[in-house]
């Protein structure tokens, strides 16, 4: 008989969910005409709504914030508007969506950027990394240094996105701390050389993690913002000579803000667990709240991490791009679909909706 732990209810601040298995974000770059979700969108998250929690792919805050071709925002009226047919359509099948907010920072082209300048980020720092722009891969563009009055307007790009996250149907939102864009890059000194109220000290590098936390809570409810993480992760080339300690002070102040979760990719995004020396245990002792894990998980390791204590809810990626069934598959042990790696980026249904469930 298939282990029952994963299948249990679990509260997420004023919401109850259906299981403990989490849709983490997935970016499809399949967004239409001015970065809207389009109908296959509303398919494509319908079909995964057996997920306990569903967080959307990443999602910018503003064109600024956008670093990849397609990729959907959340600063318009026509984006809200098209994002509500989406939470509409999962919300009829009984399922719990968060939207993602995302500003990629230095992880961007000047293709992308209104009037072709450049990415902003903490420091005039190239990051050694792709982005999907043109349709095809290229290196990122150099970036240049926010100045300090700017950084106000990042911190209410948040704030807005949030509210207009509400207003289009989202039961919560996560804000994208992790995997080398935006806020990890003035979190982690190997991106962020500055010497103002923003860099330098640990305090200072984890200040605007905060301030956007506060921000984002303080406009839709703690008990609806939850954040993602990436303390070891050298993803789009990022680094850091301190992580445990800064990840101690971030996870430690967001506790002391009431959020309602954590999401932490553990170890290399997308690779390996141990990529660097990290207590993950530490943080998830240091927080009150819900403890998101990701990161390499099949059914077996969710499971026992679960029973064990060190995670409440496990978040699966890439197995639900080929499996909107997943957590049916888990629950009768069905063998999973692999995924077809050449449309995991851009194009349409193929790829995208295709995926057949395991009973039709």
């Amino acid at each position: 008989m298939t282990d029952q732990t994963l299948f249990q209810p679990y509260t997420l601040g004023s919401v109850t969910l259906a299981n403990r298995v989490v849709m983490a974000p997935l970016t499809r770059n399949r967004a239409g005409k001015g970065f809207v979700p389009t109908d296959l969108t509303v398919q494509y998250y319908a079909q995964r709504a057996s997920a306990g929690l569903l967080i959307s792919e990443a999602t910018q805050i503003s064109q600024q914030g956008q670093g990849y071709q397609d990729t959907p925002g959340i600063y318009t009226q026509a984006q809200v508007e098209a994002w509500r047919k989406v939470t509409d359509a999962v919300h009829a099948k009984g399922g719990v969506i968060y939207l993602q907010l995302w500003h990629v920072g230095r992880i961007s082209h000047v293709d992308l950027q209104a009037g072709g300048v450049a990415p902003v980020a903490p420091s005039p720092i190239r990051a050694q990394a792709k982005t999907f722009v043109n349709n095809g891969f290229a290196d990122v563009s150099e970036p240049r240094a926010l100045e300090l009055g700017e950084i106000p307007g990042i911190i209410d790009d948040f704030r807005q996105a949030a509210a207009n996250a509400i207003a289009a149907g989202f039961d919560g939102v996560e804000i994208h701390a992790a995997n080398g864009y935006l806020l990890d890059q003035f979190a982690k000194d190997g991106a962020n050389t500055r010497t103002d109220a923003y860099g330098g000290s640990v305090e200072n590098r984890a200040r605007l993690i905060l301030e956007v936390t506060q921000a984002v809570a303080a406009e839709i409810g703690a008990e609806r913002t939850g954040i993602r993480l990436s303390p070891a992760s050298p993803a789009n080339g990022i680094s850091a000579s301190d992580p445990q300690s800064q990840f101690d002070f971030i996870v430690e102040r967001l506790d002391a803000l009431g959020i309602v979760y954590i999401h932490v990719v553990e170890g290399a995004t997308g690779g390996p667990r141990d990529v660097a020396p990290f207590d993950y245990e530490k943080l998830r002792r240091s927080f009150s709240n819900t403890y998101i894990a990701n990161n390499g998980y099949d059914q077996a390791l969710a499971t026992r991490r679960i029973a064990e204590g060190k995670a409440d809810l496990v978040a699966f990626g890439r197995p639900f791009i080929a499996n909107p069934d997943l957590v049916g598959r888990f629950r009768h042990g069905t063998p999973l679909a692999a995924l077809n790696p050449a449309t995991l980026y851009g194009g349409g249904a193929e790829g995208y909706t295709d995926y057949p469930a395991a009973n039709g």
